[in-house]
């Protein structure tokens, strides 16, 4: 049975969608709008939506372990606990936990994902930033569950994807101007990345568009976005350089997936309306989210930042 691309039509459309995570404790998806600053809480089960606007630009809502109505968020360069009871249309309190790259006023946060340990993996790219090249401004940073910020990688263009291993020996990430994922040995007791290397490149197998956001199945496979690239690829973790799978999306500025629903075996798809980087004209800018069905594969639980 082929896979079923389904648009979620209670969902509207979105300016940027981004940063989707499938939230196990309450079987809902928390996604947001960057460009539209506001984040949004959907449960299929009842087909209820409900949406939160801030004032600056938001890349990623993590709910907190142990907590019903605390998240970890962005704030162009802040990173901060949000409280949210995820129905009201104003938050309960918003702290700052740490500033990013206080002197960069030109750059803000983009993807950012807890590590199965708890801790809080985020990086940065210029505000003016444009594909291929654009300013080369970014870094890559963890959050620990201590609160203590660590620069782990820099000289980045659009700092995106992250995933690791179900062995915590390896992290995979994009910068999305090299179109390409690399991965890093990671020492999970130190938070240390080392021996970066390519794992596999869009210009080798004819990939239209960019690499965005990511995530990992049961299996060890990488689901990569493709921005302006109408599709989502699969890729093998195991063997560099193999493309296992296509799986095409309605909609052309693809930026990310997550893997939810009562079995993990659903893939939640975040696309952007807005035109961004010289899409052409002809491209569908719908902005929607999909749910996939029918793949034969299993994402992972989705973690919660321990603070």
């Amino acid at each position: 049975m082929a896979p079923v691309v389904q648009q979620i039509d209670e969902l509207g459309s979105f300016r940027l969608g981004e940063g989707p995570h499938w939230d196990e404790e309450t079987q809902s998806l928390y996604f947001v709008d960057i460009m539209g600053k506001s984040i949004h809480k959907y449960t299929p089960s009842l087909k209820k939506h409900t949406e939160l606007t801030l004032d600056k630009q938001v890349s990623f809502i993590i709910p907190i372990k142990g907590s019903s109505d605390r998240f970890i968020i962005s704030l162009q360069l802040e990173i901060a606990i949000l409280t949210w009871d995820g129905n009201s249309s104003t938050p309960s309190n918003i702290e700052t936990v740490v500033v990013v790259e206080g002197g960069l006023e030109n750059n803000r946060i983009n993807d950012g994902k807890a590590d199965p340990m708890g801790n809080l993996w985020a990086g940065t790219m210029s505000i003016n930033a444009d594909i291929p090249v654009g300013p080369v401004t970014g870094s890559l940073y963890s959050l620990n569950t201590s609160k203590q910020l660590k620069s782990q990688l820099s000289n980045i263009a659009i700092s995106n994807g992250l995933a690791w291993s179900k062995d915590l020996k390896k992290m995979y990430y994009i910068d999305s101007s090299l179109r390409r994922i690399d991965q890093y040995d990671l020492d999970a007791s130190t938070m240390t990345l080392t021996n970066g290397q390519t794992l596999f490149t869009f210009e080798k197998h004819d990939v239209p568009g960019f690499p965005d956001g990511q995530t990992i199945d049961s299996d060890g496979n990488l689901w990569v976005a493709v921005f302006q690239g109408d599709r989502v690829i699969k890729i093998d973790t195991k063997k560099p350089e193999t493309l296992l799978y296509t799986l095409k999306i309605p909609d052309h500025q693809v930026t990310s997936v997550v893997f939810g629903g009562p079995n993990l075996d659903e893939l939640y798809v975040t696309t952007a309306g807005e035109k961004l980087h010289q899409s052409s004209p002809e491209c569908l800018l719908k902005g929607r989210v999909y749910k996939v069905t029918g793949l034969s594969a299993k994402g992972l639980p989705g973690d919660r930042v321990i603070l």
